[in-house]
């Protein structure tokens, strides 16, 4: 069946736009394509530096009649509506027809050939591309992230003829910019669209350009004993900046490597966009550096690699000039500084959130099992390399360089290493803090920013996150679980707005909910069900026993005991709710009857036995163990059911078997909540 090629050809795309574009590109064709009945059997875009292009596989040739019945105004509706639906529809009143009482419109459309409708497809979709910045160019009113050179459009071997704002479709594309012929290529079809762009120099598919890079980079590398230092993030943005990238392996002055690694690092990656090269005998950076060309150099990139290698240089330069001169100041004759920066209008000062970090530290110290005093020191400081010259070159180094400078001025290892790590973890997989005192830091830091822009109500909504509130309570979840800290939630909330000149009724319950959201999205992860969470939290706030519960719950439930007896309980719940719509339930503890059943009896003994077991493995807080207790009942519930007639004729039996219930009921309900968990 015939193909579809479309190439949207313009000036250089920005790197972090090409994969988005490509799916949209993907998104925007499909859906206009289906809206006509057009289903293609593949399709698939490519997005480079300088054009996106599409092509589909499997098109008809024309598109199919179409018979549509739409419905209109009833019959006897006024002229209005009716001539309304008349002009919608094309049709006369005599064309209509009625059913049931209502007037129907059937229209029959002849197919259309697929060239004219991928002509106003095309069209459609460059003039609605949803980029995110974009640009008019001369003296037209077309938008395109960059000028649109040229559009390549070609159906079953033939040009498709149209054109937007003075820009015809064709069936030519070009190269390279500068290797090869630099002149224009015509292609008929993908096959030899795909083996024009490689004659001319391009590499079309995104993923063939990456690995392209990473193969020769890292073999370069080999050649010299030397190793690539990954970067998942540099190699996406520099595989979308060259079109026939070439990696060359540079060096620079070795007097730099006594700079932070991380600053050589930073000022190679952000500034230069060159990956950092290690020596794998010390697992220490080595003096040299990949960068990623954009042509084939006649000299082997000699030339490239000395003007990279003199720019990076001037960078160091400078890297090393702020390392020089931020280290003349000391970390505490900075704090003054702190009070001219505004955290939040309704939040005071970076001073003011400094000295609520210092204190809520110096509290949560000794929960932690961390010295209190390093703690506090620890939290004075940690935000003083805002104002150094090396984080406002590197925003991005922000914590590392204090704890950098603290090291430099003597300050104890454990405060050092507290500024560091105070705003780990940033990502789900930046590792959490280790050390105690660092711990107490990174808690503090990040409750007090919970605690504060929950008490202004600047909570948040949606797919709306401005603060990364979701991202700390991640953070606070992951270094209490890791770590295996044992805090309640709602003392250390009041502990931290108890800091706050502001205060909001509330609060702490909302954040409570918050922590419990997050708490579910974090044990998903770990292929824990969200209504096992809501199951164990009963009123807990200690993330701790939650989630020892919340496993020993999910382990006793794939269990068969397990499941038969959520289904008691399920049952004995439902028994219970119909008896209570009625009246009160009877109270007290259910009884040995004479003459009872035997299944009766045998669940009074089950439950006699089971509710102490439970009692003491809760206080222990073994879960596990009170699950086993439970478990313990499920052949006395089983049998109760199948043998019991729970709605006695007997007003004495009947009370007595509903008592027998609900103690099963709030037996299990110590352990859990089992009302909220699924099935």
């Amino acid at each position: 069946m015939p193909q579809l090629l479309i190439e949207l050809f313009s000036e250089e795309i920005p790197a972090r736009m090409q994969a988005q574009a490509g799916r949209d590109f993907e998104r925007m064709a499909r859906d206009r394509l289906a809206a006509q009945g057009l289903l293609p059997e593949a399709l698939t875009t490519f997005a480079g530096p300088r054009r996106l292009t599409l092509v589909a596989e499997g098109l008809p040739a024309a598109q199919g009649d179409r018979h549509e019945e739409l419905k209109g105004p009833k019959v006897g509706a006024p002229d209005q509506a009716i001539d309304g639906f008349l002009r919608k529809t094309g049709l006369t009143r005599d064309e209509l027809t009625q059913k049931d009482g209502v007037w129907f419109a059937h229209i029959h459309r002849a197919g259309r050939p697929t060239p004219e409708i991928v002509a106003e497809m095309v069209e459609e979709i460059v003039r609605t591309f949803p980029w995110p910045k974009s640009m008019t160019w001369g003296y037209g009113a077309l938008r395109w992230v960059r000028p649109l050179k040229r559009i390549l459009c070609v159906f079953d071997g033939e040009v498709v003829p149209f054109s937007i704002d003075g820009i015809e479709a064709g069936d030519t594309s070009e190269g390279h910019r500068f290797m090869g012929s630099a002149q224009p290529f015509k292609a008929r079809n993908f096959d030899q669209y795909a083996e024009g762009l490689e004659k001319h120099f391009v590499v079309l598919d995104p993923e063939s350009r990456r690995t392209k890079i990473l193969e020769q980079a890292k073999t370069l590398c080999f050649a010299r004993n030397l190793e690539l230092v990954d970067d998942e993030g540099l190699l996406d943005e520099v595989s979308g900046l060259a079109e026939w990238p070439t990696p060359v392996l540079g060096e620079m002055d070795p007097a730099f490597l006594d700079l932070p690694p991380e600053v050589i690092r930073t000022s190679m990656r952000t500034h230069q966009k060159y990956f950092a090269v290690r020596d794998p005998a010390t697992g220490k950076l080595a003096a040299n550096f990949v960068t990623v060309a954009n042509i084939e150099a006649g000299d082997g990139g000699k030339a490239i690699a000395a003007g990279n290698a003199r720019v990076l240089s001037a960078r160091l330069n400078d890297a090393r000039f702020f390392w020089d001169e931020d280290r003349k100041v000391k970390l505490a004759d900075r704090l003054e500084k702190l009070k001219g920066v505004t955290f939040h209008a309704k939040l005071g000062t970076l001073y003011e959130r400094v000295e609520r970090i210092t204190a809520l530290a110096g509290e949560l110290a000794p929960l932690l099992g961390a010295d209190a005093e390093a703690a506090k020191q620890a939290g004075r400081l940690c935000k003083a390399d805002l104002v150094t010259g090396m984080v406002g070159e590197f925003p991005e180094l922000q914590g590392l360089m204090g704890g950098y400078y603290a090291a430099a001025e003597g300050l104890p290892a454990p405060v050092a290493e507290a500024i560091r790590d105070h705003y780990k973890p940033q990502g789900p997989t930046d590792e959490t803090p280790a050390a105690p005192v660092a711990r107490a830091l990174a808690l503090a830091e990040k409750l007090d920013t919970l605690v504060g822009f929950f008490a202004i109500d600047e909570k948040p909504t949606g797919s709306k996150d401005p603060y990364a509130l979701r991202r700390a309570a991640l953070g606070v979840i992951r270094i209490v679980l890791e770590g295996g800290l044992r805090l309640s939630l709602r003392e250390v909330f009041a502990k931290a707005q108890g800091l706050l000149a502001v205060k909001r009724e509330g609060t702490t319950d909302d954040l409570l909910a918050f922590f419990i959201d997050r708490l579910k999205v974090a044990l998903r992860d770990r292929g824990l069900r969200h209504d096992l969470v809501e199951a164990a939290v009963e009123g807990d706030d200690d993330l701790g026993r939650i989630v020892a519960r919340v496993e020993a719950l999910s382990s006793f439930l794939a269990t068969e005991d397990g499941t038969n007896l959520l289904a008691g309980y399920k049952r004995a719940g439902n028994i219970l709710k119909s008896e209570e719509k009625k009246g009160a339930l009877p109270s007290g503890a259910p009884v040995e009857m004479a003459g009872a059943p035997a299944q009766e009896t045998a669940l009074v003994a089950a439950i006699s036995l089971a509710e102490p077991e439970v009692a003491r493995a809760l206080q222990h807080e073994d879960f596990a163990g009170a699950m086993r207790a439970l478990s313990g009942m499920r052949t006395s519930v089983d049998a109760f059911f199948e043998g019991v007639l729970v709605n006695s004729e007997v007003a004495a039996e009947r009370e007595n078997r509903l008592r027998l219930l609900a103690q099963v009921r709030d037996a299990m309900g110590k352990v859990a909540d089992f009302s909220l968990v699924n099935g």
